[in-house]
């Protein structure tokens, strides 16, 4: 998610294999940036997996992963959503050195239909300062909900949380991290 682009709902439509790396991401990277609690309905992207198997570094180039128009990674890459919480999540950013190029990777099998949604690896989170942890608290409902140690704003998901504080908590801004046991 580089830029500010309408959502869009990016899925396989074959079979994506677990640990097939899509990438490198192209522009800033700003993973998080406009993730919300809400899952805005948009238009819908398919890209088609061909019987690739997982190899370390690959840049997607034809015949691998493209979408329905046969366009490389590379042109839509940028568009797979921020995951709210792990369940969601189907990748996750990963660079090969503190710095270095980021490429998304596939946790598990994508099975089709499935929706892409990516969040950082816990390296790169650190790399990021992003926390890699939320601890939930209950609301009078029982309901989970995650509580900026800041601002006391609160959130229906961890990574909604994770992304406020990074980009958006003007109380949060030039103090490190308070882990969640503080």
């Amino acid at each position: 998610q580089t830029s500010r682009a309408p959502a869009i709902s990016v899925s396989a439509e074959s079979c994506i294999p677990a640990g097939l790396r899509l990438g490198p991401v192209p522009g800033t990277f700003k993973l998080g940036k406009y993730l919300s609690d809400r899952k805005e309905p948009g238009p819908k992207k398919k890209v088609f997996s061909y019987a690739v198997p997982p190899v370390l570094q690959v840049r997607m180039v034809r015949g691998e992963l493209v979408d329905e128009a046969g366009s490389s990674a590379l042109e839509w890459i940028g568009l797979i959503r921020a995951a709210r919480n792990s369940q969601e999540q189907t990748l996750e950013a990963v660079a090969d050195l503190p710095g270095g190029q980021i490429f998304y990777r596939a946790l598990r099998d994508v099975q089709p239909g499935e929706e892409l949604t990516v969040w950082y690896s816990n390296p790169l989170a650190q790399w990021f300062d992003i926390p890699v942890t939320a601890t939930p608290t209950h609301d009078e409902k029982g309901e989970e909900r995650y509580i900026c140690w800041y601002c006391w704003r609160t959130f229906k998901y961890p990574n909604s949380l994770k992304a406020h504080v990074h980009f958006h908590c003007a109380l949060s801004h030039g103090r490190p991290f308070l882990h969640h046991d503080h």
